[in-house]
């Protein structure tokens, strides 16, 4: 058992395998306060090892591991789906998308796997340089304070393994498509909240339900959606960053 302060909540984890500790080294918290527990059965980790064999990725992942290894891997699944379940309640949810931080503000970008997330990032990098850090390459927890929406880093990041344990203020949210040209345009709410559906984790219980969906309601009237097409160049980052830079319009 341990804990960890992540995205302001202070954690306790109740875990089996050595793995998650190790994986959350960087989040480790050591002092006497706890805002809630998270924690899994071993018959959470087998249901999760039969889902992942759906997942081609995940599976050959798996199958190069030992068993401790691979046991342990699925208890951080389950675990962070523990976690995530009880974010709403709190002002947070968690969002499926790369998020990077440039001058002081966070841009998510979210899109189908294997539309390159993690490429759009790598050209952001070679256009701004120092002034893009990575906030999470995968898993960012979103949490509402005060009024504004933010970014939190979080040991569940994806295969690059790019997380900083940060808070970020979220000043835009890109989802990427394929395209032979480049194209950013303002997404409407409409289409946003239907995609965005497709890329957070939604408590089965009505109240959980019902706080997320507020939730995102609250960030997508509060921060700007856009729409980009775009093939792997210089120039998709180029006219991504100039329209996402400029912050949330005055209505």
């Amino acid at each position: 058992m341990f804990k960890i302060k992540m995205a302001g909540f202070v954690i306790e984890i109740d875990n089996k395998y050595s793995y998650i500790k190790k994986l959350c080294a960087k989040y480790i918290y050591e002092g006497e306060e706890k805002d809630f527990s998270a924690s899994c059965t071993e018959e959470d980790i087998s249901n999760e090892e039969i889902v992942a064999q759906d997942d081609k990725e995940v599976a050959d992942l798996l199958s190069k591991m030992d068993v401790e290894s691979r046991r342990g891997y699925l208890e951080s699944v389950c675990v962070y789906r523990a976690i995530c379940l009880q974010l709403p309640e709190r002002n947070s949810f968690v969002m499926h998308a790369a998020t990077i931080e440039v001058d002081g503000l966070a841009y998510a970008f979210t899109a189908r796997s294997g539309t390159g997330k993690s490429t759009h990032i790598s050209l952001w990098k070679k256009l701004l340089g120092d002034r893009v850090k990575v906030v999470n390459g995968d898993k960012p927890i979103i949490r509402l304070v005060d009024g504004a929406f933010y970014a939190y880093g979080t040991p569940w990041c994806g295969k690059e393994g790019w997380n900083r344990n940060v808070s970020v203020k979220l000043n835009g949210l890109c989802f990427i498509e394929r395209a032979v040209e480049n194209k950013i345009d303002k997404m409407p709410l409409d289409e946003a909240a239907t995609r965005i559906m497709k890329q957070i984790l939604i408590p089965k219980d009505a109240l959980g339900a019902i706080n997320t969906f507020e939730l995102v309601d609250k960030m997508l009237n509060n921060v700007n959606c856009w729409l980009l097409g775009c093939n792997i160049s210089l120039e998709a980052a180029e006219i991504a960053y100039k329209a996402m830079s400029g912050g949330k319009d005055e209505d």
